[in-house]
C-alpha cells in the first residue's frame, strides 16, 4: 500500500497477519480469499510448520483443506522470521491481550508486536491493531514505539469480533469497525478492509473503535451475571430459571436472551471487562457495576461444585474418592477452543476436594496446558461409554456439544448436575427396568 496508490488491489497488495490464533488464522484467510497475497507470522514454531505443511490446527473451522488450499498458493507464505515484517504493505496485529497476576492488562505482547514492526518499519506502511484492549492504547502505547521509527506510517485499530464455531458469522460478514489514530490511517485501514470484507464501519478514531469493543463484551458479561444471579436466587424460591427465560423472550421488545452457565469462558468476556476497570482507575473513576458482575461470573464454579456436593450428599456419597465425570472441556458448543474454559476451574475444585475426575470432549481430546492452571495433571478425553456413565458417582455437564446424546446419556448415568439446562424435558429410562431412573440436579 504505497504513497502512490490511492486505492488498494488485492493483486498488488501484500497483507501481513501477525499471531495466526482464533483471529489470526481466519483473517488471513479471509484476505487470501480476496485475492491478496498474505504473509503470516507466529512465534510458535509448530503453528508455523503445520501452515507450511497445510495442516489445520483450528478444528472449528474445518478441515485440513482451509489451509491445504492457501499452503499450496504463490499468494500464501508464513514465518517465524518477525524481520520480513518490512516485505508487507499493511501489518494486523492480533496477538493475545490476557490480565497480568493482580488482574492488571498485560500488554507484553502488543509492545513486543510493536518493536518487532519498528524495527522494519517501511515509509506508508499501513499497520491495525486487531487485539482487544482498552481506550488509548493504539495511540498511547503503540504509536510511540513505533514513531521511533522515525519514518511516516498509518496506524489504526479495528476490533476483532470472531465468534468461534458460528454457523452464521464469519470474518468476512461480521461488520468491521475502523478507527485511525488519524484521518488519513482511518481512509488507509478502511481500504484495506473494504478489498475483503462485506461491511467496514468508519468511526472518527482508534478509540471510539476500541471502546465499542469493551463495550460489546461488557455488555454481554453484565447481562450474563444478572442472569446467572437470577438463577442461584430462582434455585432458592423452586422456580426454573430456564422457563424464567423463555417466558420473558416472548416479549418482542425490550428484553435480549442470556443464559445461565458454570462461569464464563472465552478470551473477551472473562477478561476484557477488567481492562476498562484499570483504565478507569487510571484517570480517576471507579466501574462498580462491571466489577460487580465480574463477581458474580466468576462465583459461579464455586456455586455449581456447592451443588455437587449437595447431590453427592444426598446420595450418600462424599465428594472425596467419587468418580466424577466431565463433560465439556471447550468453553463454549461445537468448538475445540478451551480459553479460560471453567470447566478447568471445576476441575481444579473437585481434584482439590479428593474426587477422582476425568473428562470427556469430542473436540478436545488431550487437555492443554493452561496458564492460570499449571498444577492441574495431564488428562486425555475418555471414551464416552455406557460403561463409563454408570462408574461415574456423578456426571457433570459443563458444556452443552451437539454431538451429546442427552436422551442416552440420561439412560446410563446414576447422578447428571446440569449447568446448561440441557436435560429439562429429556426422557430419561434406565438401561435395566429395575434401575432407578438419572437423578438430575440443576447447577
Amino acid at each position: 500500500m504505497s504513497k502512490r496508490r490511492q486505492t488498494v488491489e488485492p493483486g498488488a497488495s501484500t497483507v501481513g497477519v501477525l499471531a495466526l490464533g482464533y483471529v489470526g488464522l481466519p483473517l488471513i484467510r479471509t484476505f487470501w480469499d480476496a485475492g491478496f497475497r498474505v504473509l503470516g507470522f507466529d512465534i510458535d514454531p509448530a503453528k508455523v510448520e503445520a501452515l507450511r505443511a497445510g495442516r489445520n490446527y483450528l478444528k472449528h473451522l474445518g478441515g485440513d483443506a482451509y489451509v491445504a488450499e492457501m499452503a499450496a498458493s504463490d499468494r500464501f507464505g508464513v514465518t517465524g522470521d518477525m524481520a520480513r515484517l518490512s516485505e508487507v504493505d499493511a501489518v494486523l496485529v492480533c496477538v493475545p491481550t490476557p490480565l497480568g497476576p493482580h488482574q492488571e492488562p498485560d500488554l507484553s505482547y502488543i509492545e513486543s508486536a510493536a518493536e518487532s514492526i519498528a524495527a522494519v518499519l517501511r515509509p506508508e506502511q499501513l499497520v491495525v491493531l486487531e487485539s482487544t484492549t482498552y481506550p488509548g492504547t493504539t495511540r498511547k502505547v503503540m504509536k510511540p514505539i513505533l514513531d521511533a521509527a522515525e519514518v511516516p506510517y498509518r496506524l489504526a485499530y479495528s476490533p476483532e469480533r470472531e465468534d468461534p464455531g458460528s454457523a452464521t458469522h464469519n470474518t468476512r460478514t461480521i461488520p468491521k469497525l475502523v478507527g485511525g489514530v488519524d484521518r488519513a490511517s482511518g481512509e488507509a485501514a478502511v481500504a484495506l478492509y473494504a478489498a475483503a470484507l462485506t461491511e467496514v464501519v468508519p468511526v472518527a478514531s482508534a478509540e471510539i473503535a476500541e471502546a465499542a469493543k469493551i463495550l460489546e463484551n461488557v455488555y454481554r458479561a453484565v447481562n450474563i451475571a444478572l442472569i446467572n444471579e437470577m438463577k442461584v436466587v430462582l434455585d432458592a424460591m423452586g422456580v426454573d430459571v430456564w422457563q424464567v427465560v423463555e417466558a420473558a423472550a416472548t416479549k418482542p421488545f425490550g428484553f435480549q436472551a442470556f443464559y445461565p452457565g458454570p462461569g464464563l469462558g472465552g478470551h473477551c468476556i472473562p477478561i476484557d471487562p477488567f481492562y476498562l476497570t484499570w483504565a478507569a482507575k487510571e484517570v480517576g473513576q471507579s466501574t462498580r457495576f462491571i466489577e460487580l458482575a465480574g463477581q458474580v461470573n466468576t462465583r459461579m464454579p464455586g456455586y455449581v461444585i456447592e451443588k455437587l456436593m449437595l447431590a453427592l450428599n444426598d446420595a450418600g456419597k462424599p465428594v472425596r474418592g467419587s468418580r466424577v465425570l466431565v463433560l465439556g472441556l471447550a468453553y463454549k458448543p461445537d468448538v475445540d477452543d478451551v480459553r479460560e474454559s471453567p470447566s478447568f476451574e471445576l476441575i481444579r475444585r473437585l481434584l482439590a476436594l479428593g474426587a477422582q475426575v476425568v473428562y470427556h470432549d469430542p473436540h478436545v481430546p488431550e487437555a492443554p496446558s493452561m496458564r492460570h492452571y499449571p498444577d492441574l495433571p495431564p488428562m486425555r478425553s475418555v471414551e464416552l461409554t455406557g460403561a463409563e456413565l454408570e462408574a461415574a458417582d456423578c456426571v457433570l455437564i459443563a458444556t452443552h456439544h451437539r454431538a451429546y446424546d442427552w436422551s442416552w446419556i440420561g439412560r446410563h448415568a446414576g447422578l447428571i448436575v446440569d449447568t446448561r439446562g440441557v436435560m429439562r424435558g429429556t426422557t430419561l429410562t434406565p438401561t435395566h427396568p429395575a434401575a432407578p431412573a438419572a437423578t438430575i440436579v440443576q447447577a
